[in-house]
């Protein structure tokens, strides 16, 4: 294998971490980018080459590309991993958090894929992973501004798969279920001060205690592992899959809403969360 640079971002925890880990393992050259650098000093001592970058932030996204570039010409494989998840009541949130979702969630992720494309495009190599959702497909109350950047990422990188094949640059999805990171835990605590009160705090509690229950159950995730083994399958692949489905509950879950409908899958939700 040829010495090919990686950048992942998001990789203070969770899958972002899991999939740096794999990535250095399998001898590739990895810069590892978050917000929290002090959390990625394991991924140093293991031979990744961490970078403080907030992705909402515009000259932090442009020093990483340019240090990357000084130091390895370029990205050969972006992992855009970065995400978190608002939940709370379409009502009860606002518009500026909404905002910040989709700075994170998409207008970074996309700011990034802009500035490591030229590199791509002259080499007429390189493979984009932009990590979804399985809530990229489904849906769930609560969710709205989350699922919306999930679904918006989905059609983004369709669009972007086409524009860049010509170049052969490989634009690949991963749609993950339930997978044992943070960020349940995360977005818990700020969902039930938007919501656990006032109108929607019936199905705020009862979703609450559905989520909280599936995180505690050992069996009802999947380890971060699974989406790195994934990431890596994709991208050794010399022809890749346009989407990969991984974790607990993604594959039923985009099933049922696939060929059942809308309102079957309104009442398996309803269901799930009394």
């Amino acid at each position: 294998m040829s010495k090919k640079t990686v950048l992942v971002t998001g990789a203070s925890s969770g899958i972002g971490k899991e999939t740096a880990k794999t990535m250095i393992r399998e001898g590739y050259t990895v810069y590892t980018a978050a917000r929290r650098i002090e959390r990625m000093e394991d991924l140093f001592e293991l031979g990744g080459i961490p970078i403080k970058m907030d992705i909402t932030k515009d000259d932090e996204v442009v020093a990483a590309v340019e240090q990357i570039q000084r130091e390895s010409g370029g990205v050969d494989i972006l992992i855009n991993n970065a995400g978190f998840a608002t939940y709370g009541a379409v009502e009860d949130t606002p518009m500026d958090d909404a905002r910040y979702q989709f700075e994170v969630n998409l207008f970074g992720l996309a700011r990034l894929t802009q500035l490591v494309l030229p590199y791509m495009r002259e080499k007429r190599a390189g493979k984009i992973v932009n990590v979804s959702s399985a809530a990229g497909k489904v849906y769930v109350p609560l969710g709205a501004w989350y699922i919306a950047t999930k679904h918006a990422l989905e059609g983004w990188s369709d669009c972007l798969r086409l524009e860049t094949k010509p170049f052969n640059i490989d634009v690949i999805i991963i749609e993950p279920g339930a997978i044992g990171t943070e960020f349940g835990d995360v977005f818990l605590e700020p969902m039930l001060k938007r919501s656990g009160k006032g109108p929607y705090s019936t199905m705020t509690n009862a979703f609450a205690k559905f989520s909280q229950d599936t995180l505690a159950d050992p069996n009802g995730s999947s380890p971060p592992s699974v989406i790195a083994n994934t990431i890596l399958k994709a991208i050794k692949s010399s022809r890749p899959g346009t989407r990969y489905v991984a974790g607990k509950l993604a594959k039923p879950m985009m099933f049922a809403r696939k060929w059942f409908g809308d309102r079957f899958f309104d009442r398996v939700i309803e269901g799930a969360i009394r």
